[in-house]
């Protein structure tokens, strides 16, 4: 990042007065404010009073039940030890709050106030002077230094990755907290760092942070834990006397007076259990559930609902995940030739109904895809790294592999045979196999999946696979388990997602860099270690504007599509809800989707829907 402007023209600078930011005070800052945009300006005033798409005379009180899968057995959220307990985030505020209808803007919830200076080298929080843990004490600038300290040397290894830049943080007043930032151009860091979450240090400096624990913690945020029973539920209470109730960023959030977890084996369990009224909303991310697993009684006497919520949220990339590290999968073309061996548009029209769109880009449904050929701006970017990228980059515009749709994938099959081939795979007659010519091994690996819901993607593949001679094993084990492969690094293929934001920055370190690769826990799972993505990554954070992030992001996003570190799989432009008519929902829906936090249970709704029976009467029918 770069040093500070001259005397002269720092002072200058620090007299102007940004439109929405607020005015500089002082020699040490030029901009002081309740948030901060990543890029432009804030859309929310200094004295808004809440988000548009609240409903901010939403009423408090009423019971919600949702579901998760598989177990848990910590409340520990910030180590990589155990599996955390779902919506155990509810207990903590964060140093500010991301809006849903802006790109990337954060707005004080802890912090009443964030100071930087225009190259963004350091950040000053101010701590509000009402905020206190729900033991009464008040929360102070020395257990933000904690927080953020064992985060960085004994957290989850996610906060090296994302906090790195820091080189150093230091309390300057009574409740202000500096943040100073290593050489380099980093605009991202103050509105991350306004993503940490604040930990008591009285409390946990009698307990050891570094190990699981079903010791409900002490929090500061809107719910804290009633009970629980390890594994199979865990309830939530609001705190009633939450002292950031009234605050602008909660004001219209945060209405259940109750939130029940129930845990489930898998996602058909959760499904029979959702209809049989032991749960009152789900998102389906099933498309054969959306289409055909609803269809009840209670759905067409209107106390069952399924609504689609229109979103323009990025939808990053999911697909199946090469492990590099492994032999088998270490040649670009082997990697290649397999993406020939999924049909997607035979899996989309006989198993997804039509509901989704192929994946072409890690930025997917965002202006910050790689479409078409590369721009004048991208190829600023990418000229200096000619020799050491695939030609592609610079000849061809990335496209998945296509079929009819019929399951006749002997074309698609043919090219994979050819690249094969070509990297040193030949056809064992008596063996019946692929064996490479160079050290005799079988082309064979594991598909490794945590829900039996990709078993029926994966097994078309599979068959598709054998067809070239590839023994392709498809194994589907517990979450535990699955948890305990995937941060060791311990499989051949998985599926994955990586979620965007609408403004991608540090993240991408622990995604795709070099250092990332062989750091257990990092989610650089396809183990890529590429000097040129390094340096598109750093360019990417360094990003001054709008319009020089999105020329970095489809720079990054062609680089590595051209890889093939992933088979890409589909996404979808909605989110699927369903859920029993029990709930007040906002009239807005944000850009980035649907916000549940802002729902509430509407009284006379569910007053009606008990009286139906919510589950056994309504499934007969009426």
């Amino acid at each position: 990042m770069k040093l500070f402007e001259s005397i002269l023209i720092y002072l200058v600078s620090a007299l102007i007065v940004f439109s929405n930011f607020g005015v500089s005070n002082a020699s040490d800052h030029l901009y002081r404010g309740h948030g901060i945009a990543m890029h432009g300006k804030l859309k929310y005033p200094d004295n808004f009073r809440n988000f548009e798409y609240v409903n901010p005379r939403a009423p408090k009180g009423g019971t919600v039940r949702l579901g998760s899968i598989g177990g848990y057995d910590t409340f520990n959220t910030f180590i990589i030890k155990g599996r955390k307990a779902a919506g155990v985030n509810r207990l903590y505020d964060t140093l500010m709050e991301s809006s849903a209808d802006e790109p990337f803007s954060m707005y004080g919830l802890l912090a009443e106030s964030v100071e930087v200076p225009k190259d963004r080298s350091w950040a000053i929080f101010t701590l509000r002077t009402g905020a206190y843990w729900h033991d009464g004490r008040p929360i102070s600038a020395a257990d933000l230094i904690w927080s953020f300290n064992f985060l960085l040397t004994k957290g989850h290894p996610y906060y090296r990755f994302y906090y790195g830049n820091v080189s150093k943080v230091e309390k300057i007043g009574k409740r202000r907290v500096k943040f100073s930032f290593k050489p380099g151009k980093n605009r991202e860091l103050p509105l991350i760092l306004g993503q940490l979450q604040v930990f008591p240090k009285h409390y946990w400096e009698h307990q050891d942070p570094t190990k699981t624990t079903l010791k409900p913690p002490l929090g500061s945020g809107p719910y804290k834990i009633k009970s629980y029973e390890p594994n199979r539920s865990i309830t939530y209470e609001r705190v009633e006397n939450y002292w950031g109730r009234e605050l602008p960023v909660n004001r219209g959030r945060h209405n259940f007076k109750q939130i029940i977890y129930e845990y489930f084996r898998d996602s058909t369990v959760a499904v029979e259990a959702f209809k049989a009224g032991r749960l009152d909303f789900r998102q389906e991310n099933s498309s054969k559930a959306w289409a055909t697993g609803y269809n009840i009684p209670a759905l067409r006497n209107g106390f069952l609902l399924k609504r689609t919520f229109k979103h323009e949220r990025t939808q990053g990339m999911q697909g199946f995940v090469f492990n590099t590290r492994r032999q088998v999968f270490n040649d670009r073309r082997v990697r290649e030739a397999l993406s020939y061996a999924f049909d997607f548009e035979w899996s989309n029209k006989t198993l997804f109904y039509g509901q989704y769109k192929r994946t072409e880009s890690f930025f997917a449904n965002s202006e910050l895809s790689a479409v078409g050929m590369p721009s004048a701006e991208e190829l600023v970017i990418l000229k200096p790294f000619r020799t050491k990228l695939p030609k592609e980059v610079f000849s061809s515009s990335y496209t998945a592999p296509k079929t009819d749709g019929s399951g006749n994938n002997r074309d698609n099959l043919r090219k994979a045979r050819n690249l094969l081939n070509r990297a040193g795979w030949k056809f064992d007659r008596d063996l019946r196999r692929l064996v490479h010519q160079d050290y005799g091994l079988p082309l064979e690996f594991e598909i490794l999946l945590v829900s039996p819901l990709f078993e029926r993607i994966a097994l078309p593949f599979k068959k598709n696979l054998e067809k070239l001679g590839i023994i392709a094993h498809v194994r589907t084990v517990d979450s535990a388990q699955y948890q305990k492969r995937t941060q060791s690094f311990d499989f051949d293929m998985v599926v994955t997602t990586w979620g965007q934001s609408s403004s991608p920055g540090n993240e991408q370190r622990m995604y795709w860099a070099s250092n990332a690769a062989d750091r257990p826990g990092s989610r650089n799972l396809s183990g890529i270690k590429n000097d040129v993505v390094d340096e598109l990554i750093e360019g990417l954070i360094a990003a001054s504007d709008r319009r020089t992030l999105v020329a970095h992001s489809h720079a990054l996003d062609r680089v590595l599509l051209w890889q093939h570190l992933v088979i890409p799989h589909w996404h979808t432009d909605n989110d699927r809800i369903v859920y029993w008519d029990k709930f007040g929902v906002p009239a807005t829906t944000p850009k980035n989707g649907l916000v549940f936090s802002a729902w509430w249970i509407d009284q006379k709704k569910d007053v009606l829907l008990r009286s139906a029976g919510h589950g056994a009467v309504l499934r007969r029918g009426r």
